[in-house]
Parts: C-alpha cells; sequence; structure tokens
C-alpha cells in the first residue's frame, strides 16, 4: 500500500485525542488560558457534562483580529516568547489545545483587547475555520465548545455518565482555583454542585481557598508544611493522620501553580505517612511546590499532568523531610473530629432510646453478667445501690483533683487521669472536656518512637534472657528469622537456628517485655514474610519489624494501673510525635469537650 499524508483535519482530530481525552481536559486548557491572561474572574457554565457545552468567559487581556485568527492555528502561541522549552513561565504552552477542540467540535472565541471599541468572533466548526468578524462584547474572553466530540461518535460512546463527567469539570476548575486564590472562579452545571470562590481578603487566602475546596474541617485537621533546598521551595497544608480518606482524591499537588498527578510526588506523600495511616487509607493535603522552571520539564505530556524534574530525588526527599517534620511537631495532636463523633453517637444513642427503640437496661437484666460490664480496677469498696454492687471503684484517686500535681495536670493537652475502665481505657479530666484515651495504643506508639531513636542512634539496650527462649516454627518462618538474623541483632534481638523449625532467643530489647518472646518471634516471622512479597524500601521494612516489636512491648489491655502511672503515660503521649495515632494508624484518644457533654444533658 503506498504511503500518503493525511488530511489536516484528520491529523488534528489525532492531536485532539492527546489533549482533549474529555471535557474535563477541554475545560483544564481553556481555563489556563485565562489564568495566563490576567484574568481576575472566571465564569464557568456546562452543559450534558461538557459534551454539548463548555462556556468559559474571562476579564483578562484579551485578543485583536491577527491574534484571534492565529490562535486557532497549530503550534502558535504566545507563551513561548524566547523559543526556549526551558524558560516556561506559564500554564499552558504546547499551541495545540485550541485548533485540536476545534477539530472535534464547534468552537467559538469572541475577544476584545483593552482599549479596543469592540470585539471579534471566530468560528471553527468540525476543523474549518471561519475568519474573523467584529461582534458585541465586553474586554475579555468568551469560548464556547459546542457539541465536542459530536463527529466522532466512537470516541463519544467513550465518556462517562454526564454527572461523572460533570464532577470531573468541577475538579478541574476546583483544582486551578486552588493555586490562583487571588482569582474569582464560578461554576454551574446541571448535572453537579456549582461553586462561586470569592478571593480571599484575609492574610491566609491559599488556606481559605483551600478551605472552600476540601470543606471548613480542613482547616482544623490540617498542619502547615513549609521547606526549602536547592532553589526547591515547598509550602502547603498536610491532613492529620487521623483524618484519613479511602482514595487519594484529596490530594493536591502543584508545580509552579500547576496542578499535577506525578508518580513521584504521590510516592513521597506515601511514604512520609507510612508509619502514621492504617492500611489502604490516604491522607488529604495540598502541597505547592516552586522552582526555577529550568528545574523542571512540563512539556514530558500531552495534557500537562505529568512532569520530569532534574533532579527527583532531591525533590522527593524535600517532601518526605518536609512532612514528617510537621507530623512529627504534631505530637499527640488528632482530629478534633473525635469529640464530635462521639457526642453524635451517644446523642443519638440517647433520642433513639427515648422514643423506645431500646429497652431499660435494669428490666431482669443481670449487669454483672453483660460482656460490657466495666471492669473496674482494684482501689477501695465497691459502689452498692439498695444492696446491689454494681462493680469496684475508679483505679485513679478520684480525689487526685484536690492534689497540687493534679490541679497542674489539668492544663496539660491530655490533662488528669481520674478512672481506667475496662482494663483499657483511661479517663482523663482537662479544663474544658474529658479524653478516653487507649492504654495499649498510647503506649505502643510511645515504644515505636523510642526504638526508632534508638536504633537511629544505634543505642538500643539489650537484655539477657536467664533461660534462653526456644520458639517452635514452621521450617521456612524459622529460616526467615534465621537469615534476618543480623537485621534483628541490630534492633537489640538476639536470635540463632536451634535445629530445623526452631529458633533460640537469648537477648531482648530492654523496652520490651521478654515474657511473650515466642508470640513476638512468631508476629515477625509473618512481617518477614510479608515484606518479602512487597517491594518496599529497606527503611520501610526496619520499620514494619520495629513496628512488630513495639506492639509486644506495650502496656496491654487488661492491665490494671494506678493514677501515678496514666498520668506519666499521658505526659509521654504529649511528648511523643505521632501519638495521636498507634502504629496501625488507629486513633489513640477521643475527646469529648463540656460542651458537648452539657448538650447531651439538655444543658445548652
Amino acid at each position: 500500500m503506498a504511503i500518503r499524508r493525511l488530511d489536516p483535519v484528520l491529523i488534528d482530530r489525532i492531536a485532539a485525542g492527546e489533549v482533549v481525552e474529555r471535557p474535563a481536559s477541554a475545560l483544564k486548557e481553556l481555563v489556563e488560558n485565562a489564568l495566563d491572561a490576567g484574568a481576575s474572574r472566571i465564569d464557568i457554565a456546562i452543559e450534558d457534562g461538557g459534551s454539548r457545552l463548555i462556556r468559559v468567559t474571562d476579564d483578562g487581556s484579551g485578543m485583536g483580529r491577527d491574534d484571534l485568527e492565529l490562535a486557532v492555528e497549530r503550534h502558535a502561541t504566545s507563551k513561548l516568547p524566547f523559543d526556549d522549552l526551558s524558560l516556561i513561565a506559564t500554564l499552558g504552552f504546547r499551541g495545540e489545545a485550541l485548533p485540536s477542540i476545534g477539530s472535534v467540535a464547534l468552537l467559538e472565541i469572541s475577544s476584545r483587547p483593552k482599549g479596543v471599541p469592540h470585539a471579534f468572533l471566530i468560528r471553527v466548526d468540525q476543523g474549518r475555520k471561519h475568519p474573523a468578524t467584529p461582534c458585541a462584547g465586553p474586554e475579555g474572553t468568551k469560548v464556547e465548545v459546542h457539541g465536542l466530540f459530536a463527529a466522532i461518535p466512537a470516541r463519544r460512546k467513550f465518556l462517562r455518565g454526564n454527572r461523572a463527567e460533570a464532577r470531573s469539570c468541577a475538579d478541574a476548575v476546583q483544582r486551578l482555583a486552588m493555586a490562583h486564590p487571588h482569582v474569582r472562579f464560578t461554576f454551574t452545571s446541571a448535572e453537579t454542585a456549582g461553586f462561586d470562590y470569592v478571593p480571599a481578603r484575609v492574610e491566609d487566602a491559599v488556606l481559605a481557598r483551600i478551605a472552600e475546596v476540601l470543606g471548613a474541617e480542613f482547616r482544623v485537621n490540617t498542619l502547615r508544611v513549609e521547606a526549602e533546598r536547592d532553589g526547591f521551595r515547598l509550602q502547603g497544608f498536610a491532613g492529620l493522620p487521623t483524618w484519613h480518606r479511602a482514595n487519594a482524591a484529596a490530594q493536591y499537588l502543584f508545580i509552579n501553580g500547576r496542578p499535577v498527578r506525578d508518580k513521584l510526588l504521590a510516592g513521597a506523600v506515601r511514604a512520609a505517612y507510612m508509619d502514621y495511616l492504617p492500611h489502604g487509607r490516604h491522607p488529604a493535603l495540598a502541597l505547592f511546590v516552586e522552582c526555577g522552571p529550568r528545574e523542571v520539564d512540563v512539556n514530558v505530556h500531552p495534557a500537562k499532568a505529568e512532569v520530569r524534574f532534574r533532579d527527583p530525588g532531591l525533590v522527593r526527599g524535600l517532601l518526605i523531610g518536609a512532612l514528617k517534620q510537621s507530623l512529627q511537631k504534631a505530637l499527640h495532636r488528632a482530629t478534633p473530629a473525635h469529640g464530635r463523633s462521639v457526642s453524635s453517637y451517644l446523642t443519638g444513642r440517647m433520642n433513639r432510646a427515648a422514643e423506645g427503640h431500646y429497652a431499660s437496661p435494669a428490666a431482669g437484666l443481670d449487669l454483672q453478667k453483660l460482656p460490657a460490664f466495666p471492669g473496674f480496677a482494684e482501689g477501695g469498696a465497691p459502689f452498692c445501690n439498695d444492696g446491689a454492687c454494681l462493680g469496684e471503684t475508679l483505679a485513679a484517686d478520684t480525689r487526685a483533683h484536690d492534689e497540687e500535681s493534679a490541679a497542674r495536670d489539668l492544663d496539660a493537652p491530655l490533662g488528669t487521669a481520674r478512672a481506667q475502665i475496662h482494663g483499657c481505657y483511661i479517663i482523663a479530666q482537662t479544663r474544658d472536656g474529658i479524653v478516653i484515651v487507649d492504654q495499649h495504643a498510647a503506649h505502643e506508639r510511645i515504644v515505636y518512637e523510642a526504638m526508632k531513636n534508638a536504633r537511629a542512634g544505634k543505642t538500643i539496650a539489650r537484655q539477657a534472657l536467664l533461660i534462653p527462649a526456644i520458639v517452635e516454627l514452621d521450617r521456612r518462618d524459622a529460616e526467615r528469622i534465621a537469615d534476618a538474623s543480623g537485621l534483628l541483632a541490630d534492633l537489640g534481638l538476639m536470635v540463632e537456628p536451634f535445629g530445623p523449625g526452631a529458633i533460640a532467643v537469648y537477648e531482648m530489647p530492654a523496652l520490651l517485655d521478654s515474657g511473650d518472646a515466642a508470640g513476638l518471634i512468631r508476629d515477625l516471622a509473618a512481617a518477614l514474610a510479608e515484606d518479602e512479597r512487597s517491594v518496599a524500601p529497606l527503611e520501610q521494612r526496619l520499620d514494619h519489624v520495629l513496628a512488630t516489636m513495639a506492639c509486644h512491648g506495650s502496656v496491654r489491655s487488661g492491665r490494671r494501673l494506678g493514677a501515678q502511672e496514666m498520668n506519666a503515660l499521658l505526659r509521654e503521649m504529649e511528648r511523643t510525635p505521632g501519638s495521636g495515632q498507634c502504629n496501625h494508624g488507629r486513633p489513640v484518644y477521643a475527646e469529648l469537650k463540656l460542651s458537648d457533654i452539657e448538650k447531651l444533658f439538655g444543658r445548652k
């Protein structure tokens, strides 16, 4: 078959497949053009998810007749003044967006520069260009895209439903709005919720705009992130580890004001939060990286969604280090939503009880035989009412508020301990509420952070066992432990093979309880087997082993603690990074404010 040149319109339609994947792709290109034109207000309207109509109106610099004629030609752009692809200082630069859109839709552009008496209108209908003509219009530019992919049914049938496409369009606009908080954005659609983001008049306009997009909860569940290294500057806000999501949709990453979905940056976020989140959960954050244009190539993806850095290791290290530092500075801080969720649950339960959905627990029930009956620790005479004793008194001395130290602890973030219930939870009183702490989860995080610090300083203290513990294992598990004996020795655990399928434990880290060496070795074997199936770096595997060891060295559920022990645990939590969640990502404590308690009892 002879080689021939393709028709120019067909060439444009093939190019459109790279640039205009769906309505959101076309909308993103049009909004970026408006921002590059210096617009202070951008109004967007779509119909049928953008497949029927996309309209973008801005008050930017506008275009005259000659510029308008060139704007719909391929490889014509105003954003590359020096023909240097390494000096791209705008959001759009490829010179393909408008002609590509015009090749697969009816494209109408009306524009009027400042100081010109009237606007000009140009139309491109499925690749057929019409000359520009005078028209009425305000200063700025209005772009309308009608019938996207109407002449290409094969492309149109791959679009999702109108509602899903409308949500994608809204997400594309919101990402750009977050990076440009001083520009007003309005979005209108019949298929999804619209919005009107007015420029913030506060000092921290970026946080105000992010909170508009992610919700007001983000403002109270966020940590500020700031770092600078070798010409790269990182700023933004990262969500608390206890305020996580089922997917990564709430992660917004920007390079020089350009929203990107970059694997390198996403991997850095995962690595930074590795120690703090439950498996399968993702943080919410918005991070902005600024650097010189020569340090990043934004021309590697047709839709400009990915970038390539000159020194990717530097950028990855900057993100991981800055995020970890911010998370460590948060110490015990956790999302305040825990307290509100407790209040909401209790309020709902009381309301249902009032409506008759719950029978009275006193109706013929033996409270001491209930599985949830409070197991108060020893400490005094049982509480009795009309001869029926319901249990023992609290482990903490309820008169502790008379002591000077307890009064001082009331002002501490986690307050002063008042009780231990069910052998697992510490009840602490603060000046304006109560705090409920999971003692095992709290101590687990404290031991883990202590062991990490000791490993970094190579100062893990060991404790020799009086009699070596012999642990019987599956042969493969025993081999895994034996192969990792050098690594475990660096972590304070001395083991040796003891015949086929057995391991002898001679020394354990001093921070751990040496009474359950067998359980620790079995859990470590399972952790090592899991690491064999992953491609995690050595640092991550070491932390996995340490987390397993820390779980065995922490205060177990069911252990009764005295008032001094509980208060010591609370104070240590306040000093320990990440103590708002355990090694598995579960919350360590919940706070209930006095105002919430008063609402439960109708005092407010």
